[in-house]
């Protein structure tokens, strides 16, 4: 067979059909070598104790293992190494030297299961390869293929509308069971930049994953991308037409599909690349065999350990700055393989091979092209972008209200208070505790009197243990049969905070009814704003279900990625278990997904405005439902600035509404810590500080004076800045942009920028510059080529691409303003409602050549598709040749309640003269650091106007 690694121009399939290629003939296999006996004779008596002694371990081991089968045998997950078939254990075996040729980056593994230490006899079972790397050579495989390794062969390829339907054949069985013998593979144009493979059974239909994505049906005129084929071995080859750099290459490894193990391998064109969350990790995934494992799981952020959500979808920066993507559509659990070649190996348990790939060429273009695959973030209500507060731990209504009180007399901005599990009756959900949360409802009205918002958490297990007709949640689910079974058909009881608990199937549609009659009945006595949906991975304290799982191929498959506990009931459901549709061991990590979906649309039922939901586990189009928050941190430096690179993933991800518990979740903080990460914090999109129960208390008002200044001045300038963070969730929204966006998104020549994650962009403009290490006055941070104005001073930076030391006193987050940017500001208040009528201020910051352009978003901040239904003002403001002009594209009444009161204009080289305001001549000033300033103009914001300088 042709080499994995080397291609010949008859291998490669271009425009027409491909032939069926003959089977070639296999090489003759060596002489059998007997593993018994090698030098000398055995003896008839030394083999008789041999095997005599075999026999009796070989019985003992059966006679334990079956004991503690009987004694749990719903718990026993053995472990099941595939054997191999007939047809792979009688191949020949790979020659040494085809073996040691291979290099070591190259070498894709053939033995990936855990449970087993890998030995020569074992690999080589499997026709594999097997040299054993010295200790020092950390996650290389001592067994992987050889490039003849049996694989699918492209029997056969024919034009569609779409582009091409293909037939794959496998003629030699995998050491995995059941393997599907005949593949459809259909190659889709579907526009320029996105190209769809998928991969399925022939004959069978299988689970694919139930979201909305486009239907193309017709193939794309001029697509940027060229699709060659190999024919045997199959392998698909995308590269890029303008510069032919090679995007995919499975030509690498074998494809295998079989019905519990399917794995695909690709070249990739550099190192560089970003995404496949959740995971805790820097911003650029190391490619020095790093296995990223994908099920969702209830475990504090912890490194290389698969957490809450999941999203199989990775940016890529090629060798030339361009930039591209790839989304594999699966729900499945799964391993993603990075090694230095640099390579990616998809390895999953089940489900097809659905592939997205998008041609950028930059990277915001790729997000953008994979939210139009995914679906768009929606546009959160104004609120939703100020300040929360939270703790679990409040133990009473009246505690959590005197701390809302205090926030107000020591004027620190909030827009929400919160409330964890405490103020439930017994954890239940659609409940509250009646004596130590009595005052809740006054509470809540008192702080919609005040412009504030209250949110709740709620969770997806329902308690099952309280007397028949006391609680209707649960009574009215058994009734209708909402919950999740197991695989004998009965209800699965699980263990979450309120005990014994079932758990609602979100997929299924009359789960969703009741799960929207539930917050109706609870909003009449809570008329809470909006919801957190917590623990929906979803998590279980007693693993599978209190009574085990079954001991059958969905709890025990063939191969088991590398999930934490090393089972896939662990801290959740069954595998096994029924929802009405599917069983779990399919829809899992869809959970979290399908109950922020149930959520948000009995929000915009309930509320007719725009819901406000949170939650834990996530899944591709999550940013549709619900923003995210960064799970169970501590507080320790470290987490402060892992909290950078967790936001920026979740915004390549399409879930722009994301934070951390600001001053960390678990373990008490001290001050220092605390002012850095409220400073930090103030420019997460998502901005709540939420601690843990029995811990020192770490909301702004239990600080010294100095630190509760510290952390006020942040937070005003965060609602200083809520014209410019709306629009830009308003461009996420419609076009897929960004909001908290890597260095390396606006600068994809600049290799310094790509690995940056300890600062980052607001927009293409705003560039945050933290501090997050313990004692530290100063920072040092990459201020990529061009001009940079600081936020403050307004003095300038001209860098060609450099560090530079900045001084960060405690009471300081350094900010810069990219040249050629216009930033609307507004004068703060304690609130977004009180400030939202509050004069805006907008600053230009010129370029090199006197250039700088803006635009602003604004409506009444609650309504439904106000941009869809054309309700909304739209402004752009533009500066050149000494003119400052603000242009207004679409206006509504919400924009007649605006002025604006302050023009400043950054990098003015000459002092003007005269500035006139509409043709008349103005008052101004100007300073020698280059700012020129026009004040007290109280110009209506839904009229047009013209500044100009001489």
């Amino acid at each position: 067979m042709v080499s994995y690694k080397l291609l010949t121009p008859e291998d490669v399939y271009f425009s027409a059909p491909v032939p069926v290629v003959a089977e070639e003939t296999s090489e003759p296999k060596p002489p059998e070598v007997k593993l018994c006996c090698k030098n000398k004779p055995c003896s008839t008596s030394t083999a008789f104790i041999v095997l005599a002694t075999f026999l009796f371990v070989l019985c003992c081991i059966w006679l334990i293992g079956t004991i503690f089968w009987l004694k749990d045998p719903g718990n026993q997950i053995p472990y099941r190494s595939p054997s191999p078939s007939t047809s792979l254990s009688n191949q020949s075996r790979p020659s040494p030297e085809t073996c040691s040729s291979i290099e070591v980056s190259h070498r894709f593994d053939c033995y990936p299961e855990r449970q087993v230490v890998v030995t020569q006899d074992l690999c080589q079972a499997r026709g594999c390869c097997f040299i054993q790397m010295p200790p020092t050579e950390k996650g290389v495989p001592w067994c992987f293929y050889p490039p003849d390794f049996p694989s699918y062969a492209l029997d056969s390829l024919v034009d569609t509308d779409l582009g091409f339907m293909g037939k794959l054949v496998r003629k030699n069985e995998t050491y995995y069971p059941k393997d599907v013998k005949n593949l459809q593979l259909d190659i889709m144009y579907e526009t320029n930049t996105r190209l769809h493979v998928k991969v399925t059974d022939s004959s069978s239909k299988r689970f694919e994953v139930p979201i909305s994505v486009p239907n193309a049906t017709k193939k794309a005129i001029g697509p940027e991308y060229v699709v060659e084929f190999s024919k045997q071995p199959f392998g698909l080859i995308v590269k890029r037409l303008s510069s032919g750099t090679v995007l995919i290459n499975t030509t690498v490894a074998p494809l295998f599909f079989a019905d519990q193990f399917l794995q695909i391998s690709t070249i990739l064109p550099s190192q560089y690349i970003y995404g496949l969350g959740e995971h805790r990790a820097g911003l650029l995934h190391s490619v020095q065999w790093n296995t990223l494992t994908f099920w969702a799981r209830d475990v504090p952020p912890t490194e290389m350990t698969n957490l809450y959500g999941v999203h199989p979808f990775y940016l890529g920066i090629e060798p030339d700055g361009s930039a591209h993507g790839v989304f594999l559509l699966n729900s499945n659990a799964m391993d993603v393989v990075l090694q230095p070649a640099p390579a990616i190996t998809w390895r999953m348990i089940g489900g097809i091979l659905d592939f997205y790939f998008f041609l950028g060429p930059d990277p915001s273009s790729v997000i953008q092209q994979y939210l139009e695959v995914v679906g768009f973030p929606s546009m959160p209500p104004f609120w939703a972008l100020g300040f929360h507060l939270c703790r679990w731990g409040y133990k009473t209504s009246n505690k959590t209200w005197e701390v809302v009180r205090a926030m107000r007399n020591y004027g620190i901005p909030q827009d929400a208070q919160w409330n964890d599990i405490d103020y439930m009756e017994g954890f239940r959900d659609f409940t509250f505790d009646a004596m130590n949360f009595n005052t809740l409802p006054e509470m809540v009205k008192d702080l919609h009197k005040h412009g504030q918002h209250y949110v709740m958490i709620v969770d997806p297990a329902i308690s099952s243990t309280q007397p028949t007709g006391s609680y209707w949640p649960y009574d009215e689910g058994l009734r209708r049969g909402v919950f999740i079974n197991d695989s004998d058909g009965e209800t699965l009881i699980g263990k979450v905070w309120p005990g014994l608990t079932t758990y609602p199937d979100f997929l299924d549609v009359a789960t969703q009814q009741w799960w929207y009659e539930n917050l109706q009945m609870f909003y009449a006595k809570v008329p809470f704003d909006g919801l957190w949906i917590d623990m929906n991975e979803p998590s279980n304290f007693a693993d599978g279900s209190i009574k085990g799982c079954p001991s059958n191929e969905l709890e025990n498959p063939p191969y088991t990625p590398g999930i934490l506990g090393g089972t896939l009931r662990g801290a959740t459901l069954c595998a096994s278990a029924k929802h009405k549709t599917e069983t779990h061991y399919n829809v899992h990590s869809l959970y979290g997904l399908f109950e922020a979906k149930a959520t948000a649309n009995a929000l915009k039922k309930l509320l007719k405005k725009r819901p406000f939901v949170i939650s834990r586990s996530t899944f591709p189009s999550q940013g549709l439902y619900s923003g995210h928050w960064l799970g169970d941190n501590k507080s320790q430096w470290k987490d402060l600035y892992m909290s950078i690179s967790g936001i920026l993933n979740f915004n390549l991800l399409g879930i722009p509404l994301v934070g951390a518990d600001i001053c960390g979740f678990g373990d008490s903080t001290n001050e220092e810590l605390c002012i850095r990460w409220m400073q930090l914090g103030a420019f997460y999109p998502f901005s709540r500080n939420h601690n843990t129960i029995d811990v020192q208390a770490q909301d702004p008002t239990v600080f010294s004076p100095l630190a509760r200044e510290a952390m006020k001045d942040a937070l005003l300038l965060r609602y200083s800045l809520f014209p410019l963070l709306y629009t830009l969730f308003h461009h996420a929204h419609i076009k897929g942009h960004t909001v908290a966006r890597p260095l390396m998104f606006e600068f994809p020549s600049d290799v310094t920028t790509y690995s940056i994650d300890q600062q980052f962009l607001w927009g293409k403009s705003l560039m945050v510059i933290p501090v997050l290490e313990e004692k530290a006055t100063s920072v040092t941070a990459y201020f990529p080529k061009g001009v940079w104005y600081d936020f403050y001073t307004c003095s300038s930076i001209s860098s060609h691409g450099e560090k530079v030391k900045l001084e960060a006193p405690l009471d300081k987050i350094n900010i810069y303003i990219r040249e050629g940017a216009i930033i609307p500001t507004q004068t703060p208040n304690t609130t977004l409602w009180s400030s939202s009528g509050n004069p805006l201020h907008l600053t230009a910051a010129l370029s090199e050549n006197g250039k700088a352009e803006g635009d602003l978003f604004w409506d009444d901040g609650v309504s439904l598709d106000t941009y869809e239904t054309s309700n909304y003002t739209y402004i752009v403001f533009d500066v050149s040749q000494n003119t400052f002009t603000s242009k207004v594209l679409h206006e509504n009444i919400e924009a007649t309640y605006i002025i604006v009161e302050t023009v400043k204009i950054l990098g003015v080289r000459q002092q003007p003269f005269n500035v006139t305001v509409n043709d008349v001549e103005t008052p101004f000033t100007y300073l020698q650091n280059q700012v020129l300033t026009v004040g007290n103009l109280t110009l209506n914001l839904n009229k047009g106007f013209t500044i100009k300088w001489m």
